[in-house]
């Protein structure tokens, strides 16, 4: 029996075009007593990060798959396919890395390997929403000699940041910034990099304020006054704003305010009755959807006009004042969009925190 750890250096969540960077682990748990014949043996093992697509058969028509290039070998238990038994297409993988080949481990030892890759630029981010799913995993695969390929999966989460693709890492090292404290090689220099002019963008866009007063009405005059600062956030910043309605001509009696995403099938994969597949586009994957963000408004008022809602002021003796029984009403909902940004993938892993270590027994 061996047991293989991987664990993640700084957690799951990374930016399109960050390295990451994994430990693995590979122990013999017997006790160091046990006899030497209990020494355990691997052929090799190989890593590799894949991100997997998936589409609501309900909800989307996908392009019939190219069946001039098949799965070399798909239904083979000694080929390295990291996607091996997963649902829909894997639509991005990195070149596969030889972590070690014939290792042989004694009762009680163990031993690390080091694994990093670049993850792609290009590719989509992590997404899991009704109509389709991008799913990115580090995926290991051990082996055993005449035995089947056992594959290990770690779960990741990948940010894209537009604009980061046509950015070069700068040669000049007095150009890039860095801490004078720190020893970094080459790859860490540019992860430090990236993150910084990542964070350096998403502040830009995102701390620009201006006052935005918008006017709520219905059909039979105003209801209040709806004032914000800004339109464009980043993932885990609050959204404030002021609502007013005492300047409102119609009563509202309540009101709700919630922050919603919209999911949005781009029209030439909407899935329609009758109709044949999606044209072939394999390359387009990633822009099947779009995701909407809006604040989502609703509001009862009153039908009658001048509606007391609040007991009189001023009165010279103590009254009772009992609010009306019956108020007939109205409904009306307003959406306001709003742009909602990546945001570093430091705080993602705080706020939102996933597993960084998987294990498996072979």
């Amino acid at each position: 029996m061996i047991e293989v750890v991987a664990e993640l250096s700084r957690g799951p969540v990374f930016l399109a075009g960050e390295a990451l960077e994994c430990v693995v682990t590979v122990t013999n748990p017997l006790p160091p007593t046990a006899t030497s014949a209990s020494s355990e043996a691997l052929a090799w093992a190989s890593a590799q990060i894949h991100c997997q697509f998936h589409a609501s058969e309900s909800r989307v028509a996908l392009p019939p798959p190219d069946s001039s290039q098949p799965d070399v070998q798909p239904e083979s238990q000694t080929v390295f396919l990291p996607h091996r038994g997963e649902r829909g297409q894997c639509i991005l993988s990195t070149p596969p890395k030889i972590l070690f080949c014939d290792l042989r481990l004694d009762p009680g030892e163990s031993k690390s390997y080091s694994y990093s890759e670049v993850l792609p630029i290009e590719g989509p981010p992590s997404f899991r929403g009704q109509s389709v799913k991008y799913v990115y995993k580090l995926t290991i695969g051990c082996q055993r000699v005449n035995s089947p390929i056992t594959l290990l999966r770690v779960p990741l989460r990948v940010l894209v940041l537009t604009g980061l693709q046509d950015v070069r890492f700068p040669q000049d090292e007095a150009v890039a910034p860095s801490s004078p404290f720190l020893e970094e090689d080459e790859g860490g220099k540019k992860d430090t990099w990236l993150a910084e002019l990542a964070g350096e963008r998403l502040m830009a866009a995102t701390s620009c304020r201006s006052l935005h007063l918008y006017n709520i009405s219905d059909g039979r005059g105003k209801v209040g006054t709806f004032g914000i600062f800004k339109s464009v956030y980043r993932l885990g910043e609050d959204v404030v704003g002021t609502l007013n309605l005492g300047e409102g001509t119609v009563a509202c009696l309540q009101f709700s305010v919630s922050l919603q995403t919209e999911e949005r099938v781009q029209p030439e994969y909407q899935r329609r009755r009758g109709a044949g597949g999606a044209p072939l586009c394999p390359m387009l994957l990633h822009a099947i959807v779009s995701l909407k963000w809006r604040l989502h408004f609703e509001f009862v008022t009153s039908r009658e006009p001048g509606l007391a809602l609040l007991p009189p002021v001023g009165q010279p003796e103590p009254v009772t004042w009992t609010g009306p029984e019956q108020v007939p009403v109205d409904t009306f909902s307003w959406d306001l969009p709003i742009k909602v940004l990546p945001t570093s993938p430091t705080l993602a892993s705080y706020a939102a925190p996933g597993p960084s270590t998987s294990t498996i027994t072979i």
